[in-house]
Formats: C-alpha cells, structure tokens, sequence
C-alpha cells in the first residue's frame, strides 16, 4: 500500500447540486467551502472525486 495522498479543497458550493453528489462531498470529508481534507490516493476516492470534479480542486 501506497502512502501517497491527495489533498482536496471545496471550491464551489454544493447548493443546487444533485443529492448524490452532495453525499459524495460528504463522504469525502468536506463540510463547508475552501475546506481541505488530505486523503489517501485511491482507486475508490479517486472516483468520488472524478464524480465531483467541477466542485473540488485537487493537489497531488
């Protein structure tokens, strides 16, 4: 297992979003706007943050 992580930042609010999508930034970690969180680089995060790409930003 790898120890990279991947930090994740809300840039965009999740008001007017779908009900999934709002849950996946939750599940993510993310409360509330220009929140990061650092989280582990895998296959699963990776898609929830595929999922909600146009509302996070992400550094490597």
């Amino acid at each position: 297992m790898s120890d990279k992580k991947i930090k994740v930042t809300l840039v965009k609010s999740v008001i007017g979003t779908k009900q999934s999508h709002r849950a996946t930034v939750r599940g993510l970690g993310l409360r509330r706007l220009n929140h990061t969180v650092e989280l582990g680089d895998t296959p699963a995060v990776r898609g929830m943050i595929n999922k909600v790409c146009y509302l996070v930003k992400c550094e490597g």
